[in-house]
């Protein structure tokens, strides 16, 4: 009942945020779902080629969350969200004329079908050409879908930070962050059947597709909350009832910006940047790699890992406790926002130690490591809805975008070293037959990198509680 007179439209605008973040992810995934079974025999890849191009996607998205920030606080968050997605979603389709472009350069054949690419492609004798110019252009693609996806966080953040109070942040962030999860399940259910049906290249065209479609409906929908129509009065108090400034100074600071060399003055900023460089990099591994994982270890398509995909990231979903347990420090036992957060995001932490067992499970069954990767993606998804919410608990709103870009920045170059890592790591673990605890190959391999990434989280805690070990407010 108190819901229904306050009003729910804040509950809408989380719903396009949430739409937003399942389409970023879909987008990103459409390269991981294809590249074993359909790119690899047409361009020859390996993964040290594979790990080129999704390491240099993440250093080219942690650099433009950088600027992304600031450009959302910049040109605000309406322009921002849609110059994001629809640069994305260009990116998004320029990975579908990847095999047309390479074709172009290696046999001057520019204008022709995708299966005439193909055709083209194998009577190329110098393997190495295919590889290198194919993977050159999709770093190109990859670059574009880079830089405007690092405009969805920051423009996400900001808008909660706009449409909730600090008490719901966690929460609201953690369903729109959820969109992560939806997409990355919708995808193993969805692209590897695309691509046996209408081809590698259609997954992209199509996949792509609904960004322009998301922007019809946040032109539509979105206006600042003391603005909007469908915004009631009594909406509009529960929203801003942590705002006791008066009309003018809210347009005051509406109009302050945070110069970037400055947010780096703070602890607060590095405590979150190192929060995000120490755990992103675990999340984009298991993005990019457990098709992949599946693949050299127990010799799964595309197709056939897809129900074991669909429950992976199922598992994940369970991160909507993620919002629900700071909430309930807060509100129940009194914590302040800050705190509340940070004894949430240490359960959290415990987690992914499971990934310890990930590998060595594997005899059993192979259910188990992949239960085990969807318990660390839910642990993952819960502490980085709560790491989110701690900028907008410790920054002023107008500088909210800026802060998250720097973190997303240090997430950005976390993920390039994890890629680029593990990508090498495979190809000399299967090239030298590499002996570790009992596995050889590349099972030796995912056991190194699966042991690293579950201790990241205790030790980005424990950083992040000394860096900021009080909640304080910044004042800039």
């Amino acid at each position: 009942m108190l819901s229904e007179k306050i009003g729910k439209y804040r509950w809408s605008i989380c719903g396009l945020l949430f739409f937003a973040t399942t389409i970023n992810y879909l987008d990103r995934q459409v390269l991981s779902l294809t590249w074993k079974d359909h790119i690899v025999p047409e361009f020859h890849w390996t993964d040290s080629a594979y790990g080129d191009i999704t390491s240099i996607f993440s250093l080219v998205y942690a650099f433009s969350m950088l600027f992304a920030g600031k450009f959302i606080d910049w040109i605000d968050t309406k322009k921002g969200f849609m110059y994001a997605i629809f640069f994305w979603s260009i990116g998004a389709l320029m990975h579908a004329y990847c095999g047309i472009a390479t074709s172009g350069v290696l046999k001057g054949t520019w204008f022709v079908s995708f299966e005439t690419a193909k055709e083209n492609l194998k009577t190329v004798t110098d393997i190495s050409k295919v590889i290198n110019t194919s993977v050159a252009f999709f770093i190109v693609a990859r670059v574009v879908l880079a830089i405007g996806e690092a405009g969805n966080f920051p423009a996400a953040i900001k808008t909660t930070a706009e449409y909730f109070p600090k008490k719901d942040r966690g929460f609201a962030t953690s369903v729109f962050n959820s969109g992560a999860t939806v997409g990355a399940m919708l995808a193993p259910l969805t692209i590897p059947f695309i691509a046996e049906a209408m081809g590698w290249e259609m997954t992209f065209i199509i996949i792509g597709a609904f960004g322009f479609l998301w922007m019809f409906f946040w032109q539509a929908m979105y206006k600042k909350p003391h603005l909007h129509p469908k915004v009631s009065k009594q909406e509009l108090e529960y929203i801003q009832q942590d705002d006791d400034n008066t009309a003018a100074e809210k347009e005051i600071e509406s109009k302050k910006k945070l110069p970037l060399l400055k947010a780096f003055q703070y602890k607060q900023t590095w405590a979150f940047a190192v929060g995000k460089f120490m755990t992103d990099g675990v999340w984009w591994f298991f993005l990019f790699w457990t098709p992949a994982y599946l693949k050299d270890v127990y010799g799964l398509s595309g197709t056939q890992a897809a129900p074991y995909l669909t429950v992976l990231y199922a598992i994940t979903l369970l991160s909507l406790i993620g919002g629900w347990l700071p909430s309930y420090f807060i509100a129940k036992k009194q914590m302040n926002s800050y705190d509340g957060r940070m004894l949430a995001m240490l359960i959290f932490a415990f987690f992914p130690l499971l990934g310890l067992l990930a590998q060595p499970s594997g005899n059993i069954s192979i259910w188990l490591p992949v239960i085990i990767i969807g318990i660390a993606g839910a642990a993952h998804q819960s502490w980085s809805a709560n790491i989110f919410s701690t900028v907008s608990d410790m920054f002023p709103k107008y500088a909210v975008a800026t802060i998250t870009g720097i973190g997303g920045m240090a997430g950005g170059i976390g993920s390039f070293i994890i890629n680029k890592g593990s990508s090498r790591l495979f190809d000399y673990a299967k090239d030298t037959n590499m002996q570790f605890m009992g596995f050889t190959g590349k099972p030796a391999g995912y056991f190194i990198v699966f042991s690293v990434c579950a201790v990241l989280y205790l030790i980005a805690w424990v950083i992040m509680k000394r860096l900021v070990p009080k909640y304080k407010l910044v004042e800039i």
